[in-house]
C-alpha cells in the first residue's frame, strides 16, 4: 500500500488536483460526514507519503528510480523541443487552419569562405624545406656529383680434410673433403681485419686506387687521402662487402672500385691472402699433430732403451743369457739322471738275484747308485728342493734370478709394443702433414664488371624521400599537438 502511494505521489504533477483516495491512515469514521473534505497541498501529501514510507526498506531504491525516470523524461522533452525548433527553422510552418506558410523567423548568416592562415603557410614551407629540398639535393648529387663504382664478385668456401687418430688411420676411418663452418667464420673476420687491409695496401697501394674517386667532386662516397690506417679500415668495410652463409659454409665478397680492373685486382688479392691465411692455419694444425706424435715417439724410444739396458745389465751381472733356457737344461739333466738311476737300480736288483753277496759287480752298482743320487740331490738343490740350508739359499737365488728376468722381459715387451704404436702414429701424422688439410676452394672466380652498379641511385633517393616525409610529418604532428594543448 505504501509503495503504491509513493508512486502516485511522485508521478502526480505539482499543482494538480489532489487524488480522491485518502493519503493517510486515518479512518473516515473519525470525521463528520457532513463536513466537506479539506483540501491538502501537494507538498503536504508528498511529505505524508514519505513519512509513511520511512519504515520501508525499499525507500531509497524507489526514490533513486523515480529521480532517474524524471531526469530521463526531462531530457527527452528537451531533445523533442530542440528538434521541433530546428524543423520550424528549416521547413515551412503551418497556420491554425493547416495551411503552409513560409518561415519568416531569423536566419543564420552564411559561413565565410576559408582562407589560408599563417599556420597553413608554415606547414607548406616546412614541407618544402624538410620534404622537398633534401630530396632535390640528394637527386642532384647522386646523378651529377657521385662517381660511378664497379663491382667484382668472388665466391669460395673452406674445405677441410680431417685426419683421425692413429688407430682410425690404421683402420681406414678417414674423413676427406668436409666443410668447416668455424674456418669460414675465421675467414669472415680476417677479411674485415686491419691486418688484411695493411697487407693489401703494401701490395697494391690502396690510397692511390681509392684516390681515383676525386674527393673534391664526390666528398660523400670517395676516400679522402692520405688518412690513417683506421680511416682505411673504415672505408675498406664500405668498399668490400662480405656475405657469409653459416648454413652451407659458402662465402661471397663484392669489391667496389672506380674501374673494373681495379675491382677485379682487389678481389684476386683478397682471395690470395685468404688462401694464404687458411694454409697458415693448416700448417699450424699439422705442426701440432706432428709435434704431439713426435713427443709420444720420443717417450716410447726412451722407455724401450731403458728396458733393454736393464736386460743387458742383468745378463752381465748374472752371467746368464736366458735363465729360462738354463732352467730347461737343468730340468733335462735331472730327468736324465733319474732315468740312469732307475736303470742302475734295475741292474742292481738283477745282480743281487743272480750272484752272490760278495760279487764286485754288486758293489760297483751300489756305488753307481750313490753317485747318481748325489748328483740328483745337487741338481734339485739348484731349484731349492729337498736340500740343506746352503743349497736352499742357492736355489732361492736362482729362483729370484728367474723372476727378475721374467719381470724385465715383460717390461721389454711392453716397451716394444708402445714403441711400435708410437711409430705408427708418427708415420701417420707425417703422412697427413704432407697433404694440405685445409684449402680454399673458389666456385666463382673474381669477375670483371662491364657497367657501374654503385651508387644505387634510385633506392637511395627513395630512402631519402621516405625519411624526409616521416620527419616532416612528425614535426607537424608535434607542433599541432603543442598548439592544441595551449
Amino acid at each position: 500500500m505504501a509503495t503504491r502511494t509513493c508512486h502516485r505521489a511522485l508521478s502526480h504533477p505539482r499543482g494538480a488536483a489532489a487524488p480522491t483516495e485518502p493519503y493517510n491512515a486515518m479512518s473516515t469514521n473519525d470525521r463528520n460526514p457532513s463536513d466537506p473534505p479539506a483540501p491538502k497541498d501537494d507538498t503536504v501529501l508528498v511529505l505524508e507519503d514519505l513519512k509513511n514510507l520511512r519504515k520501508d526498506d525499499n525507500l531509497e531504491r524507489l526514490v533513486r528510480q523515480a529521480s532517474a525516470a524524471e531526469r530521463l523524461a526531462a531530457a527527452q522533452e528537451r531533445r523533442a523541443a530542440a528538434a521541433r525548433q530546428q524543423r520550424l527553422s528549416i521547413d515551412d510552418e503551418e497556420d491554425d487552419d493547416g495551411d503552409v506558410r513560409p518561415y519568416t523567423g531569423p536566419v543564420s548568416p552564411p559561413a565565410k569562405l576559408a582562407r589560408a592562415r599563417g599556420r597553413h603557410w608554415a606547414v607548406l614551407l616546412s614541407f618544402l624545406l624538410i620534404g622537398v629540398v633534401p630530396v632535390a639535393i640528394s637527386g642532384w648529387y647522386l646523378w651529377e656529383r657521385a662517381v660511378d663504382r664497379y663491382v667484382s664478385t668472388a665466391a669460395f668456401s673452406v674445405r677441410t680434410e680431417e685426419a683421425g687418430s692413429a688407430f682410425e688411420l690404421l683402420g681406414g676411418m678417414v674423413n676427406l673433403g668436409s666443410s668447416s663452418s668455424s674456418d669460414t667464420d675465421i675467414l669472415y673476420a680476417f677479411i674485415q681485419s686491419q691486418e688484411l687491409v695493411q697487407t693489401v695496401d703494401d701490395r697494391v697501394d690502396l690510397r692511390a686506387l681509392w684516390a681515383k674517386g676525386d674527393p673534391e667532386r664526390d666528398p660523400v662516397f670517395a676516400y679522402h687521402p692520405p688518412g690513417t690506417i683506421e680511416d682505411m679500415v673504415d672505408y675498406w668495410n664500405r668498399a668490400v662487402k662480405v656475405y657469409n652463409d653459416t648454413g652451407t659454409g659458402l662465402m661471397q665478397i663484392k669489391v667496389l672500385a672506380y674501374t673494373p680492373e681495379d675491382a677485379q685486382m682487389l678481389a684476386e688479392v683478397i682471395y690470395e691472402e685468404s688462401s694464404t691465411m687458411i694454409n697458415r692455419l693448416s700448417d699450424v694444425a699439422r705442426e701440432d699433430v706432428t709435434r704431439y706424435a713426435r713427443v709420444e715417439l720420443e717417450e716410447a724410444v726412451e722407455q724401450l732403451k731403458t728396458a733393454r739396458e736393464a736386460v743387458t745389465l742383468f745378463r752381465n751381472r748374472n752371467q746368464i743369457v736366458d735363465p729360462s733356457s738354463d732352467m730347461q737344461s737343468q730340468i733335462g739333466i735331472l730327468s736324465s739322471l733319474q732315468s740312469q738311476l732307475a736303470s742302475t737300480l734295475i741292474d742292481l736288483d738283477i745282480l743281487r738275484q743272480t750272484t752272490a753277496d760278495g760279487d764286485p759287480r754288486i758293489v760297483q752298482a751300489e756305488r753307481r747308485v750313490d753317485v747318481i743320487n748325489a748328483r740328483i740331490a745337487d741338481e734339485r738343490a739348484k731349484f731349492g728342493i729337498g736340500a740343506s740350508s746352503g743349497a736352499t739359499e742357492e736355489g732361492d737365488r736362482f729362483a729370484e734370478i728367474v723372476g727378475e728376468y721374467q719381470r724385465l722381459t715383460v717390461d721389454l715387451q711392453f716397451a716394444e709394443q708402445t714403441y711400435a704404436a708410437a711409430r705408427a702414429a708418427f708415420d701417420a701424422a707425417v703422412s697427413q702433414s704432407r697433404r694440405q688439410s685445409r684449402y680454399l676452394a673458389a666456385h666463382i672466380r673474381p669477375t670483371l664488371a662491364e657497367k657501374a652498379e654503385y651508387p644505387d641511385r634510385i633506392p637511395l633517393l627513395a630512402l631519402v624521400a621516405l625519411f624526409s616525409f616521416l620527419a616532416w610529418a612528425l614535426i607537424v604532428l608535434v607542433a599541432y599537438a603543442l598548439k592544441d594543448r595551449r
